[in-house]
């Protein structure tokens, strides 16, 4: 670029820089600009409320006249009863008749209060009934409460004409099942006679309940069963509306550790999901819509049976529920998601009682998930072992290896060097792949961990150390300002389990680094980039998990060192020599003979290419 150009781009950024300053609106412009943007932003925002207050009236209201056969029952004063039992207590309002509140007692919310799963507000649960005249509406009439007990009552609708509606509730003892049942009394003259299912409206705001808003999203969730089939979740981390193809069995609104689930008990039709993401600092993960129908009988022989279940996502407590549900076999085990299927079978089979066993013991969570740690790493002990001595191995032949190195320098003779690399392997007996084989068999194992410890509901609200809660992330160094990738903390726990990350790669590389490899070296700059990267993902993750990691390099940098240490490079190579093979003597088969068939055969097919070539 010569002299003239460069002056001509100068020129024209200077009138370019120029012209925009000249062109910028004076103090009272930009007022009036600023004025007119609030007033569009203001009409924007009140015509959403306005549209967001109005969902709830037109979903779950209708208007009554005066002629309809539950006038008298559509105006009234709200009144409230509770039933309880030893774990919750559960609120029925008899406007709509339906469950306004839920209580967990054993629970506590991050102000160490009695924990609300949800309350009147943030909750509507309804039915619709399709008459001869007219429909039924139960979120705009009254009910009556009559029968009530301590944990039993019933919400009666009385018409006009002498029928009623009953909606009994009865709370089960020593657990969190909520039974629910509709019947219909004298009124078989209101419906049609093809009348037989009823229509239901369930509509939620999953409450903001743990410490990491970020981290708990993940695991909220509105999910479902279909019927025969595994259950099935809406995007955690965008708006998702979905009609299934088949019937479901049950209908869960999930928070990371706690759920509203319903079912019934034949099946749920007709069934429409809805979840929509709430705002970060609204108080809320997601507001969750339904609407499905059921079975419902008009002349009143049989009742339409549903079940919540208002409690924690546990999985040994969901399984004990499932044989006292509607469902015997609804698998609301599997609101707790254990990985992919042979991971969860460990998870269910393994670590799960692994951690109640340790738990009994009455540890801190903190010790439990050390001791934990430390036993899953001595039942991969012997895959580690054989996969550390397959490497050793190699590293005993590295002079060999050095040597072929030297005989082939160049790029061309690469497939030279490979297929003697390999010969040389199989006259001594060790396979490249030895130690890969061990490294795969532990990987469930190792990983089963992984999805375990972020659905622990007894970490929630446990400290250890300096973490406050290890279903959290810990958070003694933070600030008030949001920074990208990063929030506003720094987790402790996740900077000790990133340091130990780089220093047991780089006894993992240096374990590996046989010579055979040229490319090695380019490799390693992968072990300072991972932990970067996993800084920045279990920045935000659970404490309890990334002490977890941290222990278990800690564990592996340990056990690298044993080994290392008890293992002589130079005996070994005497070993290898000693029992060294005669490929003159024997077939070459198994991997390293078809590595090395397949090496020969590529060499032959490159010759073939050159000779057409010349």
């Amino acid at each position: 670029m010569d002299k003239n150009t460069i002056i001509g781009f100068v020129l024209i950024g200077l009138v370019i820089v120029g012209f925009s300053i000249y062109n910028q609106p004076n103090a009272e412009e930009v007022s009036k600009i600023q004025q007119y943007n609030d007033s569009i932003a203001a009409v924007q925002t009140a015509k959403k409320e306005k549209k967001v207050q109005e969902v709830p009236e037109t979903a779950f209201t209708a208007h009554i006249d005066s002629t309809s056969a539950f006038y008298a029952q559509s105006q009234g004063v709200e009144k409230t009863i509770v039933l309880e039992n030893e774990m919750v207590a559960i609120s029925i309002n008899n406007k709509g008749g339906r469950v306004s509140q839920v209580l967990l007692k054993s629970y506590k919310d991050q102000q160490k209060d009695q924990l609300v799963l949800f309350n009147e507000q943030e909750s509507m649960f309804s039915f619709s009934l399709d008459g001869k005249q007219e429909n039924l509406h139960s979120a705009a009439m009254y009910f009556q409460p009559v029968s009530v007990t301590k944990n039993s009552a019933t919400m009666r609708l009385n018409t006009q004409q002498g029928g009623y509606i009953d909606v009994v509730y009865e709370l089960q003892p020593n657990t969190y099942l909520l039974n629910m049942n509709i019947k219909a009394v004298g009124l078989s003259n209101f419906f049609p006679s093809s009348a037989n299912t009823i229509k239901f409206d369930w509509r939620q705001k999953a409450r903001h309940l743990e410490k990491g808003f970020n981290f708990e999203q993940r695991y909220t969730s509105l999910t479902y069963k279909p019927i025969d089939k595994s259950s099935k979740s809406l995007s955690e981390t965008n708006d998702e509306e979905i009609t299934p193809e088949t019937a479901v069995d049950w209908i869960a609104y999930k928070n990371q550790y706690f759920s509203a689930v319903l079912m019934t008990d034949k099946e749920l039709e007709k069934v429409n999901l809805h979840s929509k993401i709430a705002a970060e600092n609204s108080g809320y993960m997601k507001e969750y819509t339904s609407s499905f129908y059921a079975h419902f009988d008009p002349s009143g022989k049989e009742s339409t049976q549903l079940q919540f279940y208002f409690g924690p996502n546990h999985f040994k407590t969901l399984l004990a529920t499932n044989e006292v549900s509607l469902k015997k076999n609804a698998d609301l085990e599997e609101l707790v998601y254990l990985g992919w299927p042979i991971i969860r079978w460990i998870n269910r089979w393994f670590t799960i009682n692994l951690f109640d066993w340790l738990s009994g013991w009455g540890f801190n969570m903190g010790i439990v998930i050390l001791l934990m740690t430390i036993i899953v790493k001595l039942v991969v002990l012997p895959t580690t072992w054989k996969s550390f001595i397959s490497s050793a191995k190699m590293r005993a032949l590295r002079p060999h290896i050095n040597k072929i190195n030297e005989k082939y320098p160049n790029q061309e003779d690469m497939m030279k060097k490979q297929q003697e690399t390999m010969m040389l392997y199989k006259e001594y007996g060790v396979s490249p792949m030895g130690g890969c084989l061990p490294m795969l068999i532990q990987t469930p194992v190792l990983m089963a961990v992984f999805f375990f410890l972020p659905n622990a509901i007894e970490l929630r609200q446990q400290s250890f150390l300096w973490a406050d809660d290890l279903s959290a992330y810990d958070d003694l160094i933070h600030w008030s300002t949001s920074i990208p990738l990063l929030g506003n903390h720094l987790s402790i726990f996740c900077i000790l389990f990133s340091v130990t990350t780089v220093i047991s790669q780089m006894i993992t590389m240096k374990q590996q680094d046989t010579g055979a490899n040229p490319q090695m070296a380019a490799m390693k700059w992968m072990m300072y980039l991972m932990p970067i990267m996993f800084f920045f993902i279990f920045n935000d993750y659970a404490s309890g998990l990334s002490y977890y990691y941290f222990v278990s390099s800690l564990v592996t940098i340990l056990t690298s060192w044993i080994m290392n240490r008890v293992t002589d490079e130079k005996k070994l190579l005497a070993q290898l020599e000693a029992n060294k093979k005669d490929l003159s003597k024997q077939k070459q088969s198994g991997l390293t003979g078809t590595l090395i068939a397949l090496q020969k055969k590529q060499e032959e097919m490159e010759k073939m290419r050159k000779n057409k070539k010349q």
